[in-house]
């Protein structure tokens, strides 16, 4: 067994169920207690127990047990779970986590985190001590136990009832109905015996060796339902015994279903693990179906109710079960582990494939066989959809980014006295696995912000006419080949005389420069940039958006801020899908081939001298920015006598790319660059062409952050106005986003 692999699978399906645990915690925080919750805190907590064990690992092990124990108690009704309890239980899931991360680092337990884990452990054990009923919440299709029927239907507090028609030739057999009673009271109390006499034929008929009574019997003992049905066993062919368990024998059957593991999903087979079915009973049952002479035979659980052989509370809470069990094996099903490296391998060979197929290509082109051509063609078709299965294979929700991020809202506004509702929209949207494991910190980051900054204290909001509880959203989508993420708040938005106050005094602005609100809005993603007046263990240090902003860059994304004061910030993310395998566009500037993502070209033309102006240049009657790649890159040789325009786009901003030549679509393979190339930033990667030369992909937010600075510098001097250029100077920098989508 490889045990790296057994510890690393230990690692993730703690963590994994630390996250449940957590998620159902909040749950019934804002929504209240209720006794699912509490069973998914409590399978949480022993699975985490339980696997421990198989390691050693005594430090979880006996906090996980003291946890456990109260969790047990809560789930059996002896104690309350106070509203105090869900931050003490979080604190727990917090400190178990640091003891899988020491175990996955190999490292012992800190003084700290003993002294923290004692700590947890005294305010643990004293919380068990509240003998307080909790308040059950019933399935729509489940019977509570506090209704269970009793006196009139057969069913006593304490009493088994046996409802017994023997077969009428038991007497031929030479067996007397009174020795089984004699031997059913070895095994306990026969409390009463009601002989039922329906069955009696006419006295001129009747046979005086064929058994026509019934009984219903009174029995109280602790003998289970297999020992008794073994008092009948020489009678069972042909007869009908149906033993329904006293009252409290149907609570430990509800226990033990809600305790049986996912696995068996058939009604039978539940009922017969928890005890409440024997399996003469259960074959009983099921001959009856198969003996149905109806068009559609009744399902199991319509016959056990109707013969009376199981009390429906229970059949009730094994269909429950077993819909669980069938809807975690249908899961487990739909999907599969995989490792993230043998994940990357594949698509690093994939990538490889388009290569190879580019270059197939070109070789058929140039042979010039139609048949050879029409072949590659064919292949060329399945790689493109082999490429497009395997990427999907990276793409995951970004939900599970947003997920962690409820607790973070949780404890933040607690400590800093403020009323905060997250809402979470679009976590169903898909982004490369690589990608989301990075957006954690950026988001992080921004969050803290709109908490700290963004939403106002109680008081103040109340002074506003706004609601005392604030609202901050975070929402994701895909557009244009994009996927965008906004967190908002509805707080008092950027305080444009502060910021620029602060900005003159840490002299990025210069006394007396006007900015526009863009330029503003730029300030605070500057190093060291901070409007807090004190330094907190949340802000005012001047640390943060700045490292927001360059761990967007360094994903080839952008982020940009939509300012309302007085009513919100929303900050909006922009990146790309993917980091591995794009579809592209190559443009040559002399024997150089550059690529372009091709779901930002906009449209290609010819490069019209006289509609150049300076840095703009006018198509369709707009007048956009735009850069020629050979004064970029410094390109040697003169320009052809014909150029060609690119127009991109990215978000809101347009921009023209002048080349010397279109060398059309193509599938891009993404290489990253080297580490003594990182820092360019007109260069998003590069990527092998078919015929083996490498080519370089743009990074076209930069380029159009350029030109547009570029652009604005070049007004700023000559002081010249020049409308409906600068697309990104509105304080909504993406109009066609607002509204539903």
């Amino acid at each position: 067994m490889d045990m790296q692999a057994a510890r690393q699978a230990l690692v993730q399906e703690s963590r994994d169920l630390l996250r449940e645990m957590e998620q159902a915690l909040l749950r019934m925080e804002s929504e209240g207690f209720d006794e699912e919750s509490i069973h998914a805190v409590f399978r949480a907590a022993h699975t985490i127990k339980g696997s421990a064990g198989l390691f050693g690992l005594e430090g979880i092990v006996g906090f996980t047990h003291v946890l456990e124990s109260l969790l047990d108690e809560i789930r059996s009704g002896k104690t309350v779970p106070a509203p105090s309890m869900i931050s003490l239980f979080l604190e727990c899931g917090d400190h178990l986590e640091c003891l899988v991360d020491n175990f996955e680092k190999g490292e012992p337990e800190s003084a700290q985190q003993l002294a923290n884990g004692r700590r947890l452990l005294e305010h643990l054990r004293p919380a068990s001590r509240l003998p307080v009923k909790v308040c059950r919440t019933p399935a729509p299709s489940e019977t509570p136990v506090e209704e269970i029927p009793r006196d009139g239907q057969g069913v006593e507090s304490d009493t088994w009832h046996l409802s017994i028609r023997l077969a009428p030739d038991v007497l031929r057999a030479g067996i007397d109905p009174i020795s089984l009673f004699r031997y059913l009271a070895k095994l306990g109390e026969i409390c009463k015996i009601e002989t039922l006499d329906d069955r009696l034929p006419d006295i001129a008929s009747m046979d005086p060796e064929e058994c026509h009574l019934g009984f219903e019997v009174q029995f109280r003992g602790h003998a289970s339902r297999q020992a008794l049905e073994s008092v009948f066993e020489f009678v069972a062919e042909g007869s009908s015994i149906r033993m329904i368990p006293p009252h409290a024998q149907i609570v430990e059957y509800l226990e033990l279903i809600r305790s049986l593991p996912e696995g068996p999903d058939r009604l039978g087979e539940i009922l017969v693990a928890c005890g409440a079915l024997t399996p003469v009973e259960l074959q009983s049952v099921l001959d009856l179906q198969q003996r149905s002479t109806e068009p559609k035979p009744p399902v199991l659980g319509q016959i056990l109710l109707e013969e009376k052989v199981v009390p429906p509370v229970v059949v009730a809470a094994a269909l429950k079960k077993q819909q669980s069990s069938r809807e975690k094996s249908s899961q487990e099903n739909r999907s599969v582990k995989v490792d993230v490296a043998k994940l990357d391998l594949l698509i690093n060979l994939v990538g490889e494939l388009v290569i190879a197929a580019a270059g197939a290509k070109i070789a058929a082109i140039r042979e010039k066989t139609p048949s050879c051509e029409e072949a590659v063609n064919g292949v060329t078709k399945l790689v493109e959809e082999i490429r497009d299965a395997s990427l999907g294979l990276r793409m995951i929700p970004v939900g599970e980014v947003f997920s962690r991020f409820p607790r973070v809202v949780r404890d933040l506004a607690k400590d800093l006295g403020k009323k905060i509702d997250l809402v979470i929209t679009g976590a169903e949207t898909e982004l490369d696995k690589s990608m989301v494991e990075k957006l954690l910190d950026p988001l992080t980051h921004i969050m803290r912000n709109a908490i700290d900054h963004g939403i106002e204290p109680v008081d103040k909001r109340l002074a506003m006419g706004k609601p005392e509880t604030g609202t901050i959203h975070m929402d994701a989508w895909h557009e244009s080949g994009s996927i965008m993420i906004e967190i908002s708040d509805d707080g008092g938005g950027l305080d444009r005389e502060r910021i620029l106050a602060k900005a003159i005094a840490s002299g990025l602005v210069q006394p007396g420069q006007e900015l526009t609100d863009r330029e503003l809005e730029r300030l605070i993603f500057e190093p060291g940039f901070s409007t807090a007046e004190t330094v907190t263990n949340l802000s005012g240090r001047g640390v943060g958006m700045d490292v927001v902003k360059r761990n967007i860059e360094q994903l080839h994304g952008e982020i940009e801020v939509a300012n309302r004061p007085g009513q919100g910030t929303a900050m909006r993310i922009r990146l790309p899908l993917t980091l591995a395998i794009i579809d592209g566009f190559q443009i040559m500037a002399g024997d150089a081939a550059y690529v372009v993502p091709l779901d930002l070209v906009k449209e290609c033309a010819d490069l019209v001298e006289s509609n150049v102006h300076g840095d703009l240049v006018t198509m369709r009657g707009e007048s956009l920015p735009f850069i020629r790649l050979r004064d970029l890159f410094h390109v040697p040789g003169n320009r052809p006598a014909r150029e060609s325009i690119v127009v991109v786009q990215y978000g809101s901003n347009r921009l023209g790319i002048v080349v010397d030549q279109l060398a059309g679509e193509l599938q891009a393979v993404i290489k990253p660059m080297g580490t003594l190339f990182r820092e360019l930033k007109a260069i998003g990667g590069t990527t092998i062409l078919g015929n083996g030369s490498v080519a370089l992909i743009l990074d076209v937010p930069h380029l159009s952050l350029t030109a547009t600075k570029r652009l604005a510098s070049s007004r700023l001097e000559t002081r010249e106005a020049v409308p409906g250029i600068l697309h990104n100077e509105s304080t909504n920098p993406h109009p066609e986003t607002q509204g539903p989508r």
